[in-house]
């Protein structure tokens, strides 16, 4: 891929990308299904085929992919400046929705409805990140083939994901790794070249850090955020859950539960989440600072490595490693589901999580109505005397 020459402008790129930051409720495929509204169908600024060429090439990487995306179009029209202009117009509208809500959820001394809203929120929390995993399997059991031994290897690396998940949360990122590295080593024996897929990559997430608190630890579980988020935007939740409730304690499990609702009812990427995890440890600074660390490898990747994602595509090494690392990171979201659903507090957020899990899987309806109808019976139950989490 090659970026465009100059034609459109930057103020049209801020514009367009703006508002799609701003109405880009609902996740990934609402982010493509605007962008390719916008970049194809409107403008015809890229072809279908490019279009698409560009969906591949960011599903074969680490991060959120509806951003990395959105970056690429940018890239395509205007080269780095239109992925700089681009991707911060589609992500600064919901990082400072979601800054403004942590404000509010955050309090010390919120209001009774804030409380019970989060509490009702939060408690459907595990079935949305049921819903996401199941969402996700398809594609990846095709992407697996159908070999006997292949699919059987997705099911290790999915339970593995899910069991990790459960149980290591601050180590699943190593599982991750391993998942990917095995499978590329099965599917291409050879040794690629130092700069040829996902393995060049490898020793920046893998290396042990020892963060004993404050902003090098945040910077430290934002940049995991950023570089290992494969499979969808919600393995954020295994990875996350643990270093913030667990190790350096910046916020209660219930109140990570109302981080991750908050991540759900924003515009834009479902990674922002990341930036209420940096509020809850150092106010708006850390909310900025994680959300800068955990979406600054998007950018490197796209403009870096743009002009090398047709080899990317080709490279069985890359493929392999995406095929594992993804059936895991799948599993893991499934996984997270048992400490989010452990952190429930009281029996009547056990009824919404079942109500939740009905509108979603059984119902098929979406995850923001999901939310926030959850959020509704959570100030119901406040006022109705209801206990609600500490």
């Amino acid at each position: 891929m090659t970026a465009g020459e100059p034609g459109v402008g930057l103020g049209t790129i801020a514009r367009e990308w703006g508002r799609i930051g701003c109405i880009g409720f609902g996740g990934p495929p609402a982010h493509i299904a605007l962008l390719r509204g916008l970049c194809v169908e409107r403008e015809g600024w890229l072809s279908p085929d490019e279009f698409e060429d560009g969906i591949a090439a960011t599903n074969l990487l680490p991060g959120p992919a509806s951003t990395q995306l959105a970056i690429l179009c940018a890239w395509r029209l205007r080269g780095p400046a239109g992925a700089l202009v681009g991707g911060l117009c589609f992500i600064v509208p919901g990082l400072v929705a979601i800054l403004a809500l942590s404000v509010l959820f955050f309090a010390p001394h919120a209001p009774l409805w804030i409380r019970g809203a989060s509490a009702g929120a939060g408690a459907a929390v595990p079935a949305v990140a049921l819903q996401a995993s199941i969402g996700l399997m398809p594609g990846s059991w095709r992407r697996a083939g159908t070999a006997v031994p292949a699919r059987a290897r997705w099911v290790a690396y999915f339970t593995l994901g899910a069991v990790s998940a459960a149980t290591i949360g601050p180590w699943l990122v190593l599982v991750l790794a391993a998942c990917g590295v095995l499978e590329a080593t099965v599917r291409a024996p050879r040794r690629p070249g130092p700069s040829s897929g996902p393995r060049a990559m490898l020793p920046v997430g893998t290396v042990p850090v020892l963060a004993t608190g404050g902003l090098a630890a945040l910077a430290w579980v934002a940049l995991k955020v950023g570089l290992f988020s494969y499979g969808g935007g919600f393995v954020i939740i295994p990875m996350m859950q643990h270093d913030a409730v667990h190790t350096y304690h910046w916020m209660t499990a219930g109140q990570f539960l109302d981080a991750v609702a908050l991540g759900q009812i924003t515009p834009g990427p479902v990674v922002q989440t990341v930036a209420v995890v940096g509020y809850a440890a150092s106010g708006i600074a850390g909310g900025l600072l994680a959300a800068f660390v955990a979406f600054a490898p998007s950018f490197a990747f796209i403009m870096v490595g743009g002009p090398r994602f047709d080899r990317l595509r080709t490279n069985a090494w890359a493929q392999g490693f995406l095929t594992g690392a993804g059936a895991a990171s799948i599993g893991a979201i499934a996984g997270s589901t048992v400490p989010l659903g452990l952190a429930l507090a009281h029996w009547w957020q056990a009824g919404v999580l079942a109500a939740a899990t009905v509108w979603l899987l059984v119902l098929r309806r979406g995850v923001v109505a999901a939310l926030v109808g959850a959020a509704v019976v959570g100030v119901v139950a406040a006022y109705a005397g209801l206990p609600l989490p500490a």
